[in-house]
């Protein structure tokens, strides 16, 4: 990427703004190609996802994720540029085109603020391949034409754009003129959410092979008891149907508002669909030459008072069957960021995370990536980790699919940002919902080791499953 040496702030005219793109396209044509075009400003504080909500538009791709505890927020609208792949080289074939997009990339602004500059939006799905009729890719990754973020107080706009030499300089400058000047004085649009009565009427449908998951589970604990499987993560799936749309920014309002300590997020792919939730699990971030992830398994319930929550809490660390499928996450992790040359650092001993529903053991990890090593490279060797798949994990996958009755899609996925210096993060796609017009498909699994009962299963199941249903029914 060229960082031009140019304050778009000292020189924010329409003039200076058109020079500025003439410039760019008098380099797209030395270069032979497109250039990618990026633009950051410093503006007012904003609320991302207000900006969102007042520039949604359903047949245009988005993506959205805060995490409120942290002060942090990012959304991007309309891509300028996107790519998909699929198959085991889909993380590979993802940095390619980040690799190539940055070569042809001129950017102003100061980079130093953080969330600045060309950011990459990613996601991708459970399994290495979308079946057909799924809604997302197995990897989809794009640029927005916008982007606005806040950190710590501080909002940064962006405006990316190619530009080639038959670009029309004009329109594209008086278009950026135009959104300029509305980040500098955002007016928000009072989005066009349907009028619903409370607690609204939905149609419940669980999806389901013959004999429903508890068959599935006893299936499961047979080829562990055989010694085929260690662990394998079993989910469920609902379809909530309502007499009216859903709109997937109302919800994912209500979900941040809820779960302060959670990624809130949505992810459309520019065709009606939208995927949300309001995930507990940090995949991967990273910053700075470093690498934190973490291991999240062992549940249990949240207490009604303070007595009986740490008794749940203090239950929960010293039961051997929800410490056996924890350490096995803890275990893979560890194995997967060693064999790429990595040292990883944790504790001795899993905590306590509680989120506003559950809490779970958890043991943070956190590694000096080597020189060369890059996050999808990371990524690549992490997901899916087996606190959503098994053990062993090419096993596990396999009978997954065959256990369950739909394709998990974006479901335990992997979903996150890149930025221009090789920054970022991403969650795993749990406590979610597919929003398809009226219909919301909704996921929760467990992890089934020796020692699970599939009535317990069923109810750890229901109770993740409550998250999204209330936020749906708000």
């Amino acid at each position: 990427m060229t960082i031009l040496p140019l304050d778009p702030a000292a020189n924010r005219t329409p003039g200076a703004l058109r020079a500025f793109l003439v410039q760019c396209q008098a380099a797209a044509a030395r270069a032979g190609r497109a250039q990618l075009v990026s633009i950051s400003i410093s503006v007012d504080a904003l609320d991302p996802l207000a900006v969102l909500e007042s520039i949604f538009e359903p047949a245009e791709r988005h993506f959205y994720v805060e995490r409120p505890a942290e002060r942090t927020a990012l959304a991007g609208a309309e891509a300028v540029l996107d790519f998909t792949a699929a198959g085991p080289d889909r993380f590979a074939a993802c940095q390619r085109f980040i690799d190539e997009t940055l070569a042809h990339t001129l950017a102003v602004g100061n980079l130093a603020t953080p969330l600045a500059g060309p950011h990459f939006f990613a996601a991708f799905t459970f399994a290495d391949f979308a079946e057909p009729g799924e809604p997302f890719e197995a990897a989809s990754i794009f640029v927005p034409r916008w982007q606005v973020a806040l950190h710590e107080g501080r909002t940064v706009a962006v405006a990316n754009l190619m530009i080639d030499r038959s670009s029309a300089v004009d329109a594209m400058a008086e278009r950026l003129w135009r959104a300029q000047a509305k980040f500098g004085s955002f007016a928000f649009a009072a989005p066009e959410f349907p009028q619903l009565p409370p607690a609204r009427p939905v149609a419940v449908a669980e999806i389901s092979l013959p004999g429903g998951y508890p068959a599935s589970v006893r299936r499961a604990l047979e080829e562990i008891g055989e010694g085929g499987l260690r662990k394998i993560v079993l989910a469920r799936a609902k379809d909530l149907t309502a007499a009216a749309a859903f709109h997937p920014l109302r919800v994912l309002n209500g979900l941040r508002q809820r779960f302060a300590d959670c990624y809130a997020f949505s992810v459309a792919n520019g065709r009606g669909q939208s995927f949300i939730g309001a995930s507990p699990e940090r995949l991967l971030q990273v910053s700075d030459g470093r690498m934190a992830t973490e291991a999240l398994a062992g549940s249990a319930r949240r207490g009604a008072t303070a007595s009986e929550d740490a008794a749940f809490a203090a239950a929960l660390l010293g039961e051997e069957k929800e410490l056996r499928e924890h350490g096995q996450v803890l275990d893979s992790i560890v194995r997967g960021l060693t064999a790429l040359g990595l040292e990883p650092v944790c504790p001795d001993r899993p905590g306590i995370r509680r989120f506003a529903n559950v809490q779970h053991l958890h043991t943070p990890v956190r590694a000096v990536l080597p020189a060369g090593t890059r996050l999808l490279d990371v990524l690549a060797r992490l997901h899916p980790t087996p606190a959503v798949g098994g053990v062993p994990r090419k096993r596990a996958l396999a009978r997954i699919r065959e256990l369950e009755a739909v394709p998990r899609g974006l479901y335990a996925g992997a979903i996150g940002w890149i930025d221009a210096a090789g920054r970022g993060e991403f969650f795993v796609g749990l406590r979610s919902a597919l929003i398809d017009g009226p219909r919301a498909r909704l996921h929760a699994g467990a992890g089934i080791v020796a020692g699970s009962s599939p009535e317990r299963e069923l109810q750890e199941t229901e109770m993740k499953f409550r998250v999204m249903e209330e936020a749906l029914r708000a």
